[in-house]
């Protein structure tokens, strides 16, 4: 008998320990939250009453306008490249998709895509062969080519129109 009394101590002991270290873990977990909440707030400057009606005017602003899907439109036919580098041939054959917003864009890319392929040829051809090797050569590579599209678009339909320039495949050799 005094052994079932010993067992009914400890298993109501090892609850009374599993409920206490589940409070404490709760009361933890408050902390932290709390804690960074109150971090977060103080990080956030002295805005005031006038900053949250700013910001929340600024998120009903965002709300209404809503970016557009991407419209990803492949130039075609692939661009390549020769290169004459140390006496050797080397070549460069380029596929670019254009990143566009608006339906508009893109008939005026498929009107131009002549052109469009034309000033990239000649970007692309007169590049420095060992600079475009390396990854910084390749993304600098990237940016000039937007930078070429974006000014023969707007020369063409009076906006910049491209959101991006994309390398789908880039083989050098």
């Amino acid at each position: 008998m005094a052994e079932d009394e010993e067992g009914v101590e400890e298993s109501g002991g090892g609850k009374k320990k599993l409920i206490i270290m589940i409070v404490v873990g709760l009361v933890l977990v408050g902390l932290s939250v709390g804690g960074t909440l109150f971090a977060l707030k103080m990080m956030g400057g002295d805005e005031g009453a006038a900053g949250e009606d700013t910001a929340s005017e600024a998120d009903a602003a965002s709300v209404e306008e809503v970016r557009k899907p991407a419209i990803y439109f492949p130039l075609k036919p692939t661009i390549i490249v020769n290169f004459n580098a140390r006496g050797r041939q080397r070549f460069l054959q380029a596929e670019v998709s254009l990143m566009v917003r608006e339906e508009d864009v893109v008939a005026a890319i498929e009107e131009h895509s002549t052109m469009l392929q034309h000033g990239l040829l000649m970007l692309f051809s007169g590049q420095d062969y060992s600079e475009l090797q390396t990854a910084e050569g390749k993304e600098l590579l990237r940016q000039m080519a937007l930078e070429e599209v974006q000014r023969m678009l707007e020369q063409e339909i009076g906006k910049p129109g491209v959101e991006q320039v994309l390398f789908t495949n880039l083989v050098m050799q």
